[in-house]
Formats: C-alpha cells, sequence, structure tokens
C-alpha cells in the first residue's frame, strides 16, 4: 500500500517540475518529455498499461492548465506594462534563454567528455 501511495505522489510530482521551465524552451518538444517519463515511470515502477494511459492523461492535462496559465499571465502583463516595457521584458527573457542554452550546451559537452574517458582541464 505504501509503495502505491509513494508511486502515485512521485508521478504526479513529476509533472509540475514542468512548470520551473519557461514555455518555449524546448518548443513542440513537450510531447517528447513527456512520453520519455512515461517511459521511465513504466520502467522504473512497472507500470501496467491502464497505469501508464492514466499518467499520459494526467501529463496532458498538466500541460495543457500550464499553457492556459501561461497565456493568461502574459495577458494580464500586456495591461499593465507598456508597448516599450514589454518588449525590455522579452528582450531580456531572450537573453535568459540563450544563457540557458550555453549552460546546458556545456553540461552536455561535460558529460560526453566524461563517457569518452576525457577529464575537464580546470582553467
Amino acid at each position: 500500500m505504501n509503495k502505491k501511495i509513494i508511486a502515485i505522489a512521485i508521478a504526479l510530482a513529476l509533472p509540475l517540475t514542468a512548470a520551473a521551465f519557461p514555455p518555449g524552451g524546448g518548443r513542440g518538444d513537450m510531447e517528447g518529455r513527456h512520453g520519455q517519463r512515461i517511459e521511465r515511470l513504466t520502467k522504473d515502477l512497472d507500470l501496467t498499461e491502464e497505469q501508464r494511459t492514466q499518467l499520459e492523461s494526467i501529463f496532458k492535462e498538466q500541460h495543457e492548465k500550464y499553457r492556459a496559465i501561461h497565456e493568461e499571465t502574459r495577458g494580464r502583463m500586456q495591461e499593465v506594462l507598456n508597448e516599450e516595457q514589454m518588449q525590455k521584458m522579452e528582450a531580456l527573457k531572450q537573453q535568459r534563454h540563450e544563457k540557458w542554452k550555453e549552460k546546458r550546451q556545456e553540461r552536455r559537452q561535460e558529460r560526453q567528455e566524461r563517457k569518452s574517458g576525457k577529464t575537464v582541464d580546470a582553467q
């Protein structure tokens, strides 16, 4: 019984992590991430087909809610900020995204170097 409760709690908590990332960070890739998460949970938790289908539904619903919240927030911000402020905000958002992409690429490169047996030189 406890294992089922823990498994359900983990499965329900995982989609919430998507809220920590700005939408558009992986445009068109959300389906892939949810699919990977479902595959991992299926393997790690030995999910039945019914459980898998239910989790897919939960992830899809969570994603739709997140997108609706994002759109509502943006609309409300447009009511408060003037055009110049919105442009500045978009530029800041783009800068954050570029910085995130650079860090992500660095992490990928470091992982590849570790896998191939190379060490990262300290600078």
